[in-house]
């Protein structure tokens, strides 16, 4: 029997913050700093949780600019730090019924300074890959100011 699969659609987003490598990471594992930024632009944060640790759960509750409430959630599948995290990726509400995903984070040491590569994979059609890409902008956006802002 042969059996015939379409590669899994990717997101692959970089971003250069001005911070050392451990305090962006800190950012990522910390739940009271991802709480701050954590979030695509104009959503609001209830609650953040997070067990950081291989087979550990993290979980998001949002509010959308229209009041919509969404939950993003999943497992931690690798922590390596300060260099990487691997973790499940879910998503409830919205009407949204994707296939669970899988991002990786990496964290290159750059002296003062740490490129952020975030690939988010197995995505089954681009669309869906699409529909990610704006919530992680806004997110990394925020991100890059808060570690910025907070300083180490």
């Amino acid at each position: 029997m042969n059996v015939v699969t379409r590669p899994a659609t990717e997101l692959v987003m970089k971003r250069e913050v001005a911070a050392p490598r451990e305090q962006v990471f800190a950012a990522w594992t910390d739940v009271a700093k991802a709480a701050h930024w954590w979030a695509p632009r104009g959503f609001t944060t209830l609650s953040c949780e997070m067990d950081v640790r291989p087979g550990g759960a993290w979980r998001r509750r949002m509010r959308a600019p229209d009041g919509a409430l969404v939950t993003k959630y999943g497992v931690y599948r690798e922590i390596a730090a300060p260099e990487r995290l691997v973790f499940t990726y879910n998503t409830e509400g919205f009407g949204v019924d994707d296939p669970e995903t899988l991002v990786t984070v990496t964290f290159t040491d750059l002296g003062n300074r740490t490129r952020l590569t975030l690939r988010h994979t197995l995505f089954e059609t681009d669309a869906q890959a699409s529909d990610h890409e704006g919530g992680w902008t806004g997110s990394l956006e925020r991100l890059v100011a808060f570690v910025e802002r907070v300083g180490p």
